[in-house]
């Protein structure tokens, strides 16, 4: 019997959280943080959501998309996947959206302070 699915994108989590965070290849996935994995029903694909601590979407996107089959590749060896999803990166914006609001709360606060 295999993993459940939803063991499967815990397990997955992990692995790409220890594999960004190595770096072995050196190129900038030590500031990638995996905040969640999807992945379909029928094992076809693995969206995986990040953020980043410094530069922008774009540089982020790239290196990831470059390197999706070494990424793939260390994954599956990890997870020992008979089938191998194909990786679908996204960009996690929860935190922006808390941040924003957070920001829009503040203003408020202040603004009640003023009057």
């Amino acid at each position: 019997m295999g993993l459940s699915l939803e063991r499967l994108e815990s397990l997955s989590l992990r692995e790409l959280s220890l594999l960004f965070r190595r770096d072995p290849k050196g190129n900038g996935l030590s500031n990638v943080s995996v905040t969640e994995v999807r992945i379909t029903r029928d094992l076809s694909f693995m969206t995986i959501f990040y953020s980043f601590y410094q530069g922008t979407e774009e540089y982020y996107q790239n290196l990831l998309e470059t390197n999706k089959v070494y990424i793939r590749f260390e994954l599956a060896k990890k997870i020992k996947a008979r089938k191998m999803p194909d990786l679908i990166f996204k960009r996690d914006t929860s935190l922006d959206y808390g941040n924003h609001i957070e920001d829009l709360l503040s203003e408020i606060h202040k603004k009640e302070e003023n009057k």
